[in-house]
């Protein structure tokens, strides 16, 4: 489903409300439920909106669909800006898985939460993705060797360790497998430039990585965008 709008912050707010309702929707039938969050400027307005909704946030699982392997005090940590922006307010008793660690390599700590997968809540109430100039989505970026593996849906590997010349940082990030098993996906992006991307994207699913996520048939994608 795509949703145009004039401005960000309509747009924003109506990915905001239609989170909340997926959440909601879980919470009504168990105990705890989970989401997928991203990093990046894009979702600030809509992290803000989540951050003064009444909701039990104590019953809710964040978890970021990818991260710079730096500590969560670097500039640079999607970590600190979801725990300044969303991790807040009503939010503040939400719980958040962190990808990085220290003391250990980002191939180990890959491994490790491949093996603990089965503490998160799955299927996620949503995952909330941005989207790149590139195309790439979480940090599954157009240059990396496997990304046909990575982007595979119907893979057991939910993190792998990233390497690419499109960040100066070592990354972790979520795989296609993990991003859709979700009940829905948000893709909350802005401008023109993007705008291409996506119309191109829909044209292939080899088109970009995006591409991929949208021809999947798992979870449904509902794409909210504004100039």
């Amino acid at each position: 489903m795509e949703n145009f709008f004039e401005s960000r912050e309509e747009a924003s707010l109506a990915a905001a409300a239609r989170i909340v309702a997926a959440l909601a929707r879980r919470l009504a039938v168990q105990p705890k439920t989970s989401m997928v969050v991203t990093g990046g400027s894009s979702p600030g307005q809509c992290y803000a909106a989540l951050a003064k909704t009444d909701l039990e946030w104590d019953r809710v699982q964040l978890l970021l669909s990818d991260e710079r392997w730096v500590p969560p005090t670097h500039a640079d940590s999607n970590e600190k800006m979801l725990r300044a922006e969303l991790l807040v307010d009503n939010a503040a008793e939400a719980d958040l898985l962190p990808l990085y660690a220290p003391d250990t390599s980002v191939a180990e700590r890959s491994a490790t939460l491949n093996d603990s997968i089965a503490t998160l809540n799955i299927p996620f109430a949503c995952s909330l993705l941005g989207m790149g100039d590139d195309g790439h989505i979480a940090s599954l970026f157009p240059d990396l060797q496997d990304l046909d593996s990575y982007l595979e849906v119907d893979s057991s590997t939910f993190f792998v360790p990233i390497e690419t010349v499109a960040s100066p940082h070592a990354r972790i990030s979520l795989t296609g497998s993990a991003l859709t098993r979700s009940d829905e996906i948000l893709l909350l992006f802005f401008g023109d430039d993007k705008r291409a991307v996506y119309e191109q994207a829909k044209t292939s699913s080899t088109e970009f990585p995006v591409s991929r996520l949208l021809f999947q048939k798992r979870a449904p994608v509902h794409v909210f965008w504004a100039p």
